[in-house]
């Protein structure tokens, strides 16, 4: 099967790669295992590669990182080297969209990793589920240089931001004014290890913590963190591009945004219930609130691959029409990946 090919009733299906396979990486491939409109045909870490342009094995793929610690050691398509996307971004010119599961680890990581794109001659459609706003704001710093490299970038596509920041512009809609927008995270996971990545850029967020010092803790030392707070990270006021992105669509400004959470390293029970409060005035001046509520059987996997894709193949039919710069999740709605 290849992106050109057409399935069933004219479904076009898309050659799609992820960059990083940690937990999230690892999710994105199994979330587009049954997919009928994207096939994975890419994947990289920061030791080696896997490219087949008529589509990858989930499961292969996950079971090489975890076994032997990188996607480079699936034979015949893999291969092992320090300079895993960088060659993977030459190699697949044919790929039509990737997905950045990587860890924003430092800050301008995932920025940077666009810039070699651009550098390399690619075009196509990238997602991201970047979390902090400074991060964003450098990457809208680069519209024009991603409009020019006629690449579609579409970031903050994730859970938050992204599918709670997309329900909060909805929801706006009800209102004549935006008195305050409220996201409040609750994400439960069995082991800490198998979301390293997320849960340093989690500590970047606590007091007394930053993305430097979180990055470069050893894995004892985010364990001891741990068992002081019996694997439990409350944050509170979080830097989050939810705020930036529903500034830039015009809902409210970034300061009546607030953004935080609870995650359990031990527990894959959500702690709290997922959910964005939006409360505003009404043209007839009555002011209420309007709450969207993710359900607690959904994982923090689930609820940013399916937005990223979703936020990806929305990101190709704008490239398609030749529509290139940047989008955030409140601007542009998702398409349902069949």
């Amino acid at each position: 099967m290849t992106a050109k090919q057409v399935t069933d009733s004219n479904l076009p299906v898309a050659r799609v790669g992820v960059l990083g396979f940690g937990g999230l990486g690892q999710a994105a491939a199994k979330v587009l295992a049954p997919k009928r409109e994207m096939i994975l045909v890419a994947a990289a870490d920061k030791h080696g590669y896997v490219y087949r342009a008529d589509g990858l094995n989930a499961s292969e793929c996950i079971s090489a990182y975890q076994c032997l610690g990188s996607v480079g050691y699936l034979e015949p398509f893999g291969k092992l080297t320090t300079e895993s996307v960088e060659e993977l971004i030459s190699l697949s010119s044919s790929v039509d969209g990737y997905f950045l599961a990587l860890p924003n680890l430092p800050n301008d990581f995932i920025p940077t990793v666009a810039k070699q794109f651009i550098k390399l001659g690619w075009r196509g459609v990238l997602v991201d589920a970047i979390k902090r706003t400074s991060a964003v704001e450098q990457l809208l710093e680069m519209r024009a240089e991603l409009t020019e490299a006629g690449i579609t970038y579409m970031t903050g596509c994730g859970a938050t931001p992204g599918l709670l920041t997309a329900a909060a512009s909805l929801a706006a809609q009800s209102y004549a004014d935006i008195h305050k927008v409220e996201i409040t995270f609750g994400v439960g996971i069995a082991n800490w290890e198998a979301y390293r990545a997320t849960i340093r850029e989690d500590i970047g967020h606590m007091p007394g913590y930053s993305v430097e010092t979180a990055r470069a803790m050893t894995d004892a030392e985010v364990e001891a963190l741990l068992d002081k707070t019996n694997g439990i990270l409350k944050l509170e006021n979080m830097e989050h591009a939810d705020d930036i992105m529903l500034e830039l669509a015009g809902i409210c400004a970034r300061n009546r945004v607030t953004v935080g959470g609870i995650v359990d390293t031990r527990n894959p029970k959500k702690p709290l219930s997922t959910n964005v409060k939006v409360t505003g005035r009404t043209f007839e001046g009555k002011i209420s609130t309007h709450t969207f509520t993710l359900g607690d059987e959904t994982s923090m996997a689930a609820n940013v691959c399916g937005p990223a894709f979703g936020y990806l193949k929305a990101g190709m039919q704008l490239h398609k029409r030749g529509i290139h710069g940047i989008f955030t999740a409140a601007e542009i709605m998702p398409h349902f990946v069949r």
